[in-house]
């Protein structure tokens, strides 16, 4: 089954307390480039590491050399950290470096030659329609907490939210007479997404009374939890996790756990749309990609599945 976002950390459990240089970034990060919380969590994670490797040599910050950070990128590759891991932690160090010269603290990045090492693309595994079709159905009854489960499924599918979007969106968020949301992307950056007429209607019922309303508690808990769009059997904003746990709970039910997870939503909601033939910039607005490179992946996977229903169904291809 596929787990909930946590990563491979290289830390194996260690607490590092970060440097002040460190808690620097980060705040910078959070502030002035409005990185989301995952975000600056898995930036922690990777500066605890990094940190905690150079206390044990006895290096500090400022003494660091492009010698020091090859050998702790060798060192992560040697400890058998996914590509995709050892890339991440080797952004991660040169983002610190390069702050540090910006900030004045030295004068030299040791970092700014040190290569990010490639991952190969992988390309993103989409659902069948029949798949998705067996997995929003299963979601049945009418009580407050299977709407609000037909909610996160429709909105996922139907509009390729992530599921950090999804759980963030508040009830102001949502005009269902112009059937539109409004989502907060990576850096805080808003799109307009339209609402498909299943998914609007999800929202409908759950905003209707017996749905969102039978979860409200007699007093909100946290400041922005009466205004969130999902909230949780306590009466609180869904969390992430919560939403994640939903998605897996329905994959189970119908034989796809292994299969699912929010963002395979995500990939067979864009996947679906180039397969009826939608084009790449419309599925890029829809997704808020930067880049129309990022969903130019999903061309691949649409022309593979043509291949393959090709193989399968005509004589010669098979012979």
């Amino acid at each position: 089954m596929t787990s909930p976002p946590g990563g491979d950390d290289p830390t194996r459990g260690t607490f590092v307390a970060l440097p002040l240089e460190a808690e620097e970034l980060l705040g910078w990060l959070r502030v002035e480039k409005g990185r989301s919380a995952s975000t600056l969590a898995a930036y922690r994670t990777d500066l605890r590491g990094y940190c905690a490797w150079l206390a044990e040599r006895g290096l500090a910050l400022r003494q660091v050399g492009e010698e020091d950070i090859t050998a702790y990128v060798e060192h992560l590759k040697a400890q058998g950290r996914k590509e995709s891991t050892v890339k991440r932690a080797v952004v991660v160090v040169r983002s610190l470096h390069r702050f540090l010269v910006r900030e004045g603290t030295v004068t030299v990045d040791p970092a700014s030659e040190v290569a990010v090492p490639k991952v190969p693309r992988n390309l993103p595994k989409a659902l069948s329609e029949a798949d998705v079709t067996r997995l929003l159905d299963a979601v049945v009854g009418d009580d407050p907490v299977a709407r609000r489960d037909r909610v996160i499924l429709e909105v996922l599918y139907g509009t390729g939210l992530r599921i950090s979007e999804l759980v963030g969106l508040s009830l102001a968020d949502v005009d269902t007479d112009d059937a539109l949301v409004r989502a907060f992307g990576k850096g805080a950056k808003e799109r307009i997404v339209p609402l498909g007429r299943v998914a609007r209607r999800a929202v409908l019922d759950w905003l209707a009374p017996g749905g969102r309303d039978a979860l409200t508690p007699k007093q909100w808990a946290r400041r922005g939890d009466a205004e969130a769009l999902l909230l949780n059997r306590r009466g609180g904003r869904l969390t992430r996790q919560g939403a994640w746990g939903v998605v897996r709970k329905y994959g189970e039910q119908v034989g796809l756990a292994d299969q699912l997870s929010p963002h395979v939503l995500r990939h067979s909601c864009a996947t679906h749309m180039l397969d009826h033939g939608a084009d790449v910039r419309t599925v890029q607005e829809l997704l808020g990609h930067s880049s129309v490179s990022t969903t130019q992946i999903y061309t691949l996977v649409s022309q593979e599945r043509l291949w393959q229903v090709y193989r399968d169904a005509h004589p010669r291809a098979r012979a």
